[in-house]
C-alpha cells in the first residue's frame, strides 16, 4: 500500500498576516514495507508532512494517493484511510483519554464497528506486541510513565491493524534506555508484520540505526531522499541547514584525516567498530 505525494503545498493561515508556506512542492513515494526516517530542524515541515499522510491536514494544492487512489477525490473514504495509515503523535497525552489502558486501546477498533469481543481481542494483541505489561491493562493511562504512555498510544493505533505506522518523535523526553526500548519494539513490529513505518526523529543516531531510507526536510522542501549512507555522506550540506550526521561519521572522517585508512561510510557504532578493527587487522581498505 504505497503513499504518493505529487507537488504538495500547504499554507498555514492563508491570506492573513500569519500566512506561512509550510510545505513547498513536495513530491515523494513511500513504498510498502519500507522503514523511512524523516529528519529536519524545527520548522522544517516534517510534522506537517506526516499529518498529510492520513488526511489529518489537507494540502493547499497538489495530490496524495494511497494505494493508487487520490485521497482528495469526491467520496473518498477518509475514515478508512485513517484506519490504514495510523499516526502516533509526539505527545501520547493527545491520544489517551479513556479511564483505563485497555479501554483506550479498544477505542479505535470500536470506531471501526467491531464487536466488543473483537475490540478487546485486538487491544490485547496490540498491547502484547508493544510489550505492555498485562498487570497495567486496567490502570489509568495518565498514571503511566512516559515510556508506558507511548507504548499504550502505539498499541491504540496498532489495534486498528493499519498497513502504515507513522510515528512523530516517539522517543521525545525519554532516557536512553527508554528510547532504545521503544525503537527496538518498533523495529520488531516492522520485522514481524511487514508494515510500513515512517519515523520522524531529531536523533541522527536513532535514524541511522533503525531506518533504511531518509527524507530530509528543510524550510518546507524535500532536500535529500535516499539510503542512510547516501544521505549522511552529505553531512556538510546537512550542517548548513542545522543538522548533522551521526557522531561516528565525524569520528571516521577524523581517523582518515589522521592517516588511518578507514572507509568513512559507517553510520552506527557497530559499523564503525567493525571497520576500525578490519583496518587494524589487515591494514587496508575494504573492497566492499
Amino acid at each position: 500500500m504505497s503513499i504518493k505525494l505529487e507537488h504538495v503545498n500547504y499554507i498555514y493561515s492563508a491570506g492573513t498576516a500569519y500566512e506561512k508556506h509550510a510545505l513547498k512542492d513536495v513530491s515523494l513515494e513511500i513504498l510498502p514495507g519500507q522503514f523511512v526516517g524523516i529528519i529536519g530542524h524545527t520548522g522544517s515541515g516534517k510534522s506537517t508532512l506526516i499529518q498529510h499522510l492520513n488526511g489529518l491536514v489537507k494540502a493547499s494544492s497538489g495530490a496524495i494517493y494511497y494505494n493508487g487512489e487520490n485521497i482528495y477525490a469526491d467520496g473518498y473514504d477518509m475514515k478508512g484511510l485513517r484506519s490504514q495509515v495510523g499516526l502516533v503523535f509526539q505527545y501520547p497525552e493527545h491520544q489517551l483519554f479513556e479511564e483505563d489502558v485497555l479501554s483506550d486501546v479498544c477505542f479505535g477498533p470500536k470506531n471501526q464497528g467491531l464487536s466488543k469481543e473483537e475490540c478487546e481481542k485486538r487491544a490485547r494483541e496490540a498491547l502484547e506486541l508493544v510489550g505492555f505489561p498485562e498487570k497495567q491493562y486496567h490502570q489509568s493511562p495518565f498514571e503511566l510513565s512516559g515510556g508506558q504512555k507511548r507504548r499504550a498510544a502505539i498499541a491504540g493505533v496498532l489495534a486498528m491493524r493499519p498497513k502504515v505506522l507513522v510515528l512523530d518523535e516517539p522517543t521525545a523526553g525519554l532516557d536512553p534506555a527508554g528510547r532504545d526500548d521503544i525503537l527496538d519494539q518498533v523495529r520488531y513490529l516492522h520485522d514481524q508484520t511487514g508494515m510500513t513505518v515512517v519515523l520522524v526523529s531529531h536523533s541522527m543516531e536513532d535514524v541511522a540505526r533503525y531506518v533504511e531510507r531518509i527524507i530530509v526536510m528543510n524550510r518546507g522542501e524535500k532536500m535529500l531522499d535516499g539510503a542512510v549512507r547516501e544521505v549522511f555522506s552529505h553531512y556538510k550540506e546537512l550542517e548548513q541547514v542545522g543538522l548533522a550526521a551521526p557522531q561516528v561519521t565525524y569520528v571516521m572522517h577524523d581517523l582518515q584525516e589522521r592517516g588511518l585508512p578507514v572507509e568513512t561510510a559507517a553510520t552506527t557504532v557497530e559499523e564503525a567498530a567493525a571497520e576500525i578493527l578490519r583496518v587494524l587487522r589487515h591494514g587496508k581498505r575494504s573492497d566492499t
